[in-house]
């Protein structure tokens, strides 16, 4: 700084050389020279500050301001230098002409985070926030002369604040928003910081913040999490708790609920490494365990209602019946014990009562006479209708009668009571099915309804057997006749002995009719499916070797037969996989138009002259993302059923169209929304009810022949296309035909057009020299067939039936292997698993897997894992070639 005549300004900075050659006299304030004392000292003052200060002088308010304030006025600076402060900062005039009226009063005013827009640099407004004090400047008089201001900007501050603040907000939204329950605990007492809104829900909207976890939550001390996170607090490791069981009090007094729950305690660190605290995140899943153990429990009922249907059927003795009836029964509807009490006619003809039991050893009802009707067991045995007691004790129609009036002494123990009467088709009563248990309320309305079901099984079965019994001894007693007859016409004998065994015959016919009518209906159209199948490949076998070893090679035929009916049964379970949601798919980028262009051939050939086929496809459709091969079947499917619906001949029409739903449509699904791709299949057919509708979905529910359909058509449809993320709708009216509409979600990808490769291509050898394949499948026969199959394709093969020795033979082998087939299912470990450390030896190794069912091992929520193949069994030897073939040239 250059040096000043005026000691008042030395050191101050590039300010005080401007106030030393700035033209006071054009001011108020007149020449330096004559400026009063108090006037130096206060300009002396603010020049050496840090702080942005700025004096207003007089009523005008003259600006003298130090250097901070300089950087702070920016592009006004200098022409702020003696410049009336209104003049100087006109944006905020009425704001100053305050702090001049205020100040020059002798009064102080100050403000914090005050946004104020300022015209700072080339006229472009800014809101500026600052901290603002101001105080009167006194004259020699003692008389405000003017005004002190300092001038903090925060603008940056504010501004990092905000965003911060808006992060916060935003991190605490997402916290109190998400899907499962977070918790975070903070400690080794492990107090509670926060806590979402769901995990409030699942304690029962308790007080917990603040609070330990074993204060808020006083029941969980004994179900050892407050071990677990301690353990986790002390050694800093996250743990991770599956399907884990917690009795939680959500209300006062009242008994604790169990709640299945998936949790992590993961351990917070400070910036040392310590644990500070735990993050508690999890999902309550008890609803999802409930219905899984809802499906195990309805899938035993019916392998238990199928074994027993399947053996009451195929039995003649009527005491095995009963005892196979009773074990069944007492099984599916969880009694203690049960027993079942009927009539027999012995020689004589004569009525008396026999029983069997379950669950307890006969010597528990020895010593009791038999039932008798009393207001508990008529309806029973009148055959008046099912009886059922939440408890027997407090039932008002027991324990009425002599000689007992209540549980007799030494009797089972018998709360929750049940019991449903078993009826002939002649309507006579054949007994009663009776169900006990020591704990009440363990019966309800769905096992009445199964046993009511059994009852009938049971009533046939019982009929069939004494009509067999009794056929017996007709021709027990035909034969004494015929015995005597000839002793005394001799001449008689030719024609009784034919009456007899045409009568036998008879009944023999009759008999078997009856039991495969009853064992038909337990396994419907199904196993005739699959009996039809198998006869065809092993007729078409038997010729086929029958024909070679005479030397005529004219067979093709019979091979053809074979293969045809081997691909129907691999249908068949492919349906049965579809309707489950078992079947691994292997979604692509479709284009609807040409799938359905490409089908033309092959529905004109499924569905025969007498059915036209009309398509109606809508231009520029959007992709969608599905397994092309599984949409064709559905399409297929919807066909054949329009076709069958169609006795006369008629008209299948399939469209193909977008569509957009803002909101699910009036009478449509209710989860349709969004961008859809839809197919439709309409038939001129007789239409449906809507009871039939209704059912329609229903997996083995046909309105076919027994025989002419498994009932899984639409079951593979409905299955196929939720697991793809879509919805199916059936639109239908009696007589006037059926649309049947497939929305599948809009894909972003362009659609893969171009026509995918036919199963019955040419294979393609491999490059010469021959590429090593590694085979491992635990089946003997089905590797030796996969090894023949290859070495027939051209392929070099190693092969074993253990995961462990194909591990051995890649770490051992100096020679590169190009692919690993594998099964999936497999004992030792799962194909998957035998991958992954394959993989560790060869890290370009590549993966075939081969399977009839994989167990969600190589596939979750049905689509496969990315970059995964997978060759379905059964399979032929062109797609086995054509898979491999892909792959290698992948």
């Amino acid at each position: 700084m250059a040096a000043t005549p005026h000691h008042f300004l030395a050191g101050g900075g590039e300010a005080a050389e401007l106030i030393s050659s700035f033209d006071w006299s054009t001011t108020p304030l007149g020449p330096i020279e004559i400026w009063t004392g108090s006037l130096k000292n206060t300009i002396s003052l603010i020049l050496r500050s840090q702080v942005p200060m700025v004096t207003l002088w007089g009523t005008d308010g003259i600006m003298i301001y130090n250097d901070a304030y300089s950087d702070f006025a920016e592009g006004r600076h200098p022409k702020l230098f003696g410049s009336k402060v209104r003049e100087g900062w006109p944006e905020v005039a009425d704001f100053n002409d305050n702090i001049m009226k205020v100040g020059l009063a002798g009064g102080t005013l100050a403000y914090r985070e005050l946004p104020l827009t300022l015209y700072r640099n080339d006229g472009q407004p800014e809101i500026v926030w600052l901290n603002l004090d101001y105080s009167p400047l006194l004259d020699e008089r003692g008389v405000p002369a003017g005004v002190l201001a300092i001038v903090v900007e925060i603008t940056d501050k504010v501004e990092a604040e905000r965003k911060l603040n808006a992060e916060r907000e935003s991190v605490k939204r997402m916290f109190e928003q998400a899907p499962g329950f977070i918790a975070v605990v903070h400690g080794p007492l492990h107090e509670f910081a926060m806590a979402n809104e769901a995990y409030l829900k699942l304690v029962g909207n308790r007080d917990v913040i603040g609070r330990t976890v074993g204060e808020a939550l006083p029941e969980i001390k004994q179900q050892g999490f407050l071990e677990l996170l301690d353990q986790v607090y002390a050694e800093g490791a996250p743990y991770i708790g599956r399907g884990v069981a917690v009795d939680l009090n959500n209300l006062a007094g009242a008994p604790s609920e169990q709640r299945i729950l998936d949790f992590v305690y993961q351990p917070i660190t400070d910036e040392l490494g310590k644990t500070s605290g735990i993050f508690i995140q999890g999902h309550d899943v008890t609803e999802q365990k409930m219905v899984e153990a809802e499906i195990r429990s309805e899938s035993h009922k019916l392998a238990v209602l199928n074994r027993t249907g399947a053996a009451v059927a195929a039995e003649l003795s009527v005491d095995r019946i009963v005892e196979i009836v009773t074990d069944a029964c007492t099984e599916l509807v969880g009694g203690q014990f049960g027993a079942f009490f009927y009539n027999v006619l012995d020689d004589k003809g004569e009525s008396y009562m026999l029983y069997a039991l379950s669950g307890v050893p006969r010597e528990s009802f020895a010593k009791f006479p038999m039932p008798r009707n009393t207001a508990v067991f008529e309806p029973t045995f009148k055959g008046l209708g099912v009886v059922r007691s939440d408890d027997i004790l407090q039932d008002p129609r027991y324990g009425k009668n002599d000689p007992h009036w209540g549980m007799p002494k030494g009797h089972l123990p018998v709360r929750s009571y049940l019991a449903v009467p078993v009826i002939s088709r002649s309507g006579d009563v054949i007994g009663g099915l009776f169900f006990g248990h020591a704990r009440p309320g363990k019966f309800g309305v769905k096992h009445e309804e199964l046993l009511v079901g059994i009852a009938g099984q049971a009533a046939t079965a019982i009929d069939n057997a004494r009509l067999f019994e009794a056929a017996k001894r007709e021709v027990a007693e035909r034969r004494r006749a015929e015995t005597d007859l000839q002793t005394l016409n001799s001449t008689l004998e030719q024609r009784v002995t034919e009456e007899v065994t045409a009568r036998s015959n008879v009944e023999d016919r009759l008999r078997q009719v009856e039991k495969m009518e009853a064992v038909g209906q337990l396994t419907g159209g199904i196993a005739h499916d699959f009996n039809n199948m198998l006869a065809v490949v092993m007729a078409g076998l038997n010729l086929l070797q029958r024909k070679l070893a005479k030397g005529e090679l004219d067979v093709s035929r019979f091979i053809e037969s074979a293969l045809e009916a081997a691909q129907r049964a691999a249908t068949l379970t492919q349906h049965l996989l579809a309707f489950s949601r078992q079947q691994p798919l292997s979604p692509e980028p479709l284009d609807a138009n040409s799938l359905v262009s490409g089908m033309s051939e092959l529905l004109a050939r499924s569905l025969g002259e007498r059915v036209t086929v009309h398509t109606v496809l809508a231009p520029q459709v959007w992709p969608v993302n599905a397994d092309p091969r599984q949409l064709e079947n559905a399409i297929l499917n919807l066909c054949i059923n329009a076709r069958d619906a169609m006795p006369e001949g008629g008209k299948v029409t399939i469209e193909t169209g977008n569509s957009l739903f803002d909101r699910p449509p009036r009478g449509e699904l209710p989860d349709l929304h969004g961008e859809y791709v839809v197919i439709s299949v309409i038939d001129t057919g007789t239409g449906m009810t809507k009871e039939l509708i209704g059912r329609a979905f229903e997996p083995f529910f046909t309105t076919k022949p027994v025989g002419k359909g498994t009932g899984l058509g639409l079951s593979q449809v409905y299955g196929f296309v939720t697991q793809s993320g879509g919805h199916v709708k059936i639109f239908s009216q009696e007589g006037s035909g059926t649309t049947i509409k497939i929305y599948l979600p809009r894909h972003q990808t362009l659609a893969q057009t171009d026509a995918p490769t036919s199963a019955t291509s040419k294979v393609s050898l491999p490059n010469r020299g021959g590429e090593v394949i590694l085979v491992v499948e635990d089946d003997d026969r089905v590797r030796a067939l996969s090894v023949e199959a290859l070495k027939d394709l051209g392929y070099r093969v190693i092969e074993t039936a253990s995961p462990s020795r194909a591990l051995q033979l890649l770490k051992g082998r100096e020679e590169h292997v190009d692919l690993l087939f594998t099964d999936v299912v497999m004992p030792e470990m799962s194909g998957r698993r035998l991958a992954d450390l394959a993989r560790e030896t060869q890290p370009h190794l590549k993966v075939l897997y081969t399977t009839g069912y994989d167990r969600n091992a190589i596939r979750h929520n049905g689509i496969l894992d990315p970059d995964t193949h997978v060759l379905p069994k059964p399979f032929s030897i062109d797609e086995l070639g054509l898979k491999i073939r892909k792959i290698l040239n992948s």
